[in-house]
């Protein structure tokens, strides 16, 4: 169920109002009665996202959640210099430290303490041309479906999952998916619900020779306490090892499109939020040195000039918008978020940090050509 044009509206009017009453951290304190048409909204929201709430307390309490998001989505919308759309998301009754505490990671901002540290991939390597646009997405049996990480603070996880799939796919053309559940599990991390970094997963894959088939051990949700059962089930991925690329958007998609998706670790502060369309965000808005979340990049491109609105704070108002620049990112969050599990940033700025922590595996040391990435 699509929110309709008449509901955008009503959304546009009321994120107007409650920008200025609800500006600040939000409290649990009572922010008084709401108009009925946010309850509308908000009752759309519940049918949308399958929400209920325990007793009345509660339902008043993510109200009031509701409404603060919906001001900080209005302001986000009219500080960001992309075409990004923000609005109602499956996490709008959610607080901002409820949504990190759930969805991001270990604040990875203090460097990597890698057991086994990887090589920088230098721009001397990067040589050959460089195509304009990619897309991994586009070639058969590279990127896996989308994934939910519901509760489970695993987002570390299933991008490196999503990395060993994409290669393994490039190097042997054979299409996997591997078991997210194994890395938890098996992982030095302990608890791998609470979070981790990708480094651990490849570590992981190292010391257990390789994964299982997601289909032989699924995906739980949570972690089984002390249990590995990385040795009941046949490998069907393996790493030689794993590197970490510079610290340059130039290197990091000459990899990308001559060798395959990688991960990157961001700052999601913006993705609570995150409708469709491209991020380009300030280091004030969004931190690059605070990256709290993983995901897989699988691609890069530019957007049509007519794409986008301009709000009336936008500097650009009145003037031609040209061309954005943008990488494509796979999220964890499922496929109802952002654009059907995807999400798009601006390309040339480290927006939201993502060039601090930009991982790969190595599935070969003797790997067949790659294929070409689809433009």
């Amino acid at each position: 169920m699509a929110l309709t044009a008449w509901l955008s509206g009503i959304l546009a009017l009321l994120m107007a109002g409650l920008t200025q009453s609800t500006t600040g951290s939000h409290g649990a304190q009572d922010l008084g009665p709401w108009p009925l048409e946010l309850k509308q909204v908000f009752k759309l929201f519940q049918i949308q996202f399958n929400r209920s709430y325990s007793n009345p307390a509660e339902y008043a309490h993510r109200l009031d959640i509701f409404a603060h998001n919906l001001a900080i989505a209005q302001q986000l919308q009219e500080e960001d210099l992309g075409t990004a759309e923000f609005g109602v998301t499956p996490f709008s009754d959610l607080t901002e430290e409820e949504f990190g505490q759930i969805y991001g990671h270990w604040k990875a901002d203090g460097g990597p303490s890698m057991g086994r540290k990887g090589r920088k991939v230098g721009s001397e390597e990067a040589g050959e041309p460089m195509p304009p646009t990619c897309d991994w997405r586009k070639a058969e049996g590279i990127i896996s479906s989308i994934r939910n990480q519901r509760n489970c603070n695993c987002c570390w996880a299933m991008a490196a999952a999503g990395n060993v799939e994409a290669l393994w796919g490039i190097t042997f053309q054979q299409p996997v998916e591997v078991s997210v559940q194994e890395l938890l599990d098996c992982g030095r991390c302990g608890d791998g619900c609470k979070g981790g970094f990708v480094w651990d997963a490849y570590i992981t894959v190292l010391n257990n020779s390789g994964l299982a088939s997601e289909k032989d051990y699924p995906f739980q949700g949570h972690t089984r306490s002390h249990r590995c059962l990385a040795k009941k089930f046949k490998k069907v991925a393996w790493i030689q090892d794993f590197i970490m690329l510079q610290d340059n958007e130039q290197t990091i998609a000459w990899y990308l499109a001559t060798q395959g998706p990688i991960t990157v670790t961001i700052n999601m502060k913006p993705l609570q939020h995150y409708q469709k369309g491209v991020i380009k965000a300030t280091p004030t808005t969004c931190d690059p040195r605070v990256v709290d979340h993983s995901v897989l990049l699988v691609g890069f491109g530019k957007s049509k000039v007519e794409e986008g609105t301009q709000t009336a704070s936008s500097p650009l108002r009145g003037h031609p918008r040209r061309p954005t620049p943008y990488w494509i990112l796979k999220n964890s969050w499922g496929h109802t978020w952002g654009e059907e599990g995807y999400f798009r940033l601006h390309r040339g700025s480290n927006a939201c940090g993502i060039t601090k922590y930009p991982l790969t595996a190595r599935v070969a040391q003797q790997a067949k050509r790659p294929i070409s990435c689809p433009p």
